[in-house]
């Protein structure tokens, strides 16, 4: 599967008979899956349709959908109103040939008789209609298609800037576990020189407890648990972006757990060189999760 990204536009149009039509869909990052429809007076129907296309291609974004539906000179059609022609007729008959023209009435006549032939926008068969919101489902489904591609693209690009900053995440942590400062003889040495201070004070203090004392702030100041898991999530990261699909909420964890980790080896840090590492950590940790943040 691929990494797809929740950020997207895509647009398709179609037409049939006078009909036209264009769907455009815009996706921006969201906690779920949020739709928002508009949809023209008359088409409200298809609400449930359209949001079933939606969750067959999406899982997550915030999704605004809107449909613009125009349509050519609507078709006229004439209509004859039988009673008021009867009426005209027997009032015809009633009055005679010595009031009225004995002729038979004209076309031009009728269509002058106010009420008589009416001119009315013909109304489309069911038929027509079913063939036409079909048409308008199928043109939403390649909208779809196209916003899941651009989506993808972008998600591609994204997986490529990630994988970069575990790398980074996985050389800061490589830097911090070589530090000399890590080294057991080291922090004995550095013990060492401290207690030899404090006793060369004058303090009176006990030696035996003295060294107990800082044996045990030497295995409190040890970072080897929290550098085992720092490289225990930077490789599940790369496991989850080698797998795709919507893994942006489980990266995310990681990117809380990536920053406990550095915090507490920047508390328990005694050198410099493994501070300074971990404030380049907790930056790119921080970069990191704003790019998740656009992540499906």
């Amino acid at each position: 599967m691929t990494v797809l990204s929740m950020t997207g536009f895509a647009r398709s149009e179609g037409a049939l008979g006078r009909y036209r039509w264009a769907w455009e869909l815009r996706s921006v990052n969201g906690k779920g899956l949020d739709m928002r429809l508009r949809l023209p007076n008359g088409l409200e129907t298809m609400e449930n349709e359209v949001r079933r296309l939606l969750q067959a291609g999406l899982t997550r974004g915030n999704i605004q959908i809107s449909l613009n539906l125009s349509q050519t000179e609507p078709r006229v059609e004439a209509v004859l109103n039988r009673d008021a022609l009867d009426a005209v007729l027997s009032l015809k008959g009633t009055l005679g040939p010595d009031v009225l023209d004995p002729a038979p009435l004209t076309l031009d006549a009728l269509l002058a008789m106010r009420g008589v032939v009416e001119f009315k926008e013909a109304e489309e068969t069911a038929e027509t209609l079913q063939a036409r919101d079909a048409a308008i489902l199928s043109s939403l489904k390649e909208a779809v298609d196209a916003l899941c591609a651009m989506r993808e693209h972008e998600g591609s690009a994204l997986k490529d800037v990630l994988l970069g900053q575990v790398a980074q995440i996985g050389d800061l942590t490589a830097t911090i576990e070589a530090d000399p400062s890590r080294s057991p003889e080291e922090i004995a040495k550095r013990l060492k020189a401290q207690v030899g201070a404090l006793m060369e004070g004058g303090y009176n203090l006990d030696r035996e407890r003295l060294h107990m004392e800082a044996a045990l702030i030497a295995t409190k100041a040890d970072l080897r648990e929290e550098i085992d898991r720092l490289k225990a999530h930077v490789s599940a990261a790369r496991e989850l972006l080698a797998k795709g699909g919507p893994i942006g909420r489980k990266l995310d964890f990681l990117a809380q757990e990536f920053n406990r980790e550095t915090n507490t080896v920047c508390s328990k840090s005694t050198s410099v060189a493994v501070t300074n590492a971990g404030i380049e950590l907790k930056v790119v940790i921080d970069q990191f999760r704003e790019q998740l943040q656009n992540l499906e």
